[in-house]
């Protein structure tokens, strides 16, 4: 198995530990919070277990495949965390659309939007940069 395949499995991986965080005990807070910063709903559950599904397909298809979803995945995040940081919403949850610029601190909106950012431009950087080694 190559670098981007192992990086798709492990995307697999903390996108489906994403997905769990709300129903693990002690980890949410009484607004319901993880780690007292992001409020995932079930949206966001099945967007992460999705994710998780389209890496972990990927992942045992192909390197090409997993090149592909370390590339549109990341992409969709990295813009996604971007426009969060921008504007306290990001549009994989409709969050944008449903509440609009949210006026938040911005501390804060750094540390909601940190995964999807980090997350983001790495699965970026990976299928540009590991794909040249495969090569």
């Amino acid at each position: 198995m190559g670098v981007l395949r192992k990086i798709a499995l492990l995307y697999m991986v903390i996108l489906l530990s994403a997905a769990s965080l709300n129903y693990i005990p002690g980890l949410t807070d009484a607004q319901g919070r993880a780690f007292g910063v992001f409020a995932l709903d079930i949206f966001d559950d099945a967007l992460h277990v999705a994710s998780a599904l389209w890496a972990g397909i990927s992942a045992a298809t192909s390197t090409r495949a997993s090149r592909i979803f370390l590339r549109y995945f990341g992409l969709l995040y990295l813009t996604d965390g971007l426009l969060g940081l921008a504007t306290g919403s990001g549009y994989l949850d409709f969050g944008i659309f449903k509440d609009g610029v949210v006026h938040l601190p911005f501390t804060f909106k750094v540390l909601a939007n940190l995964p999807h950012i980090a997350g983001g431009a790495f699965a970026i950087f990976s299928s540009a940069y590991f794909d040249r080694e495969t090569r």
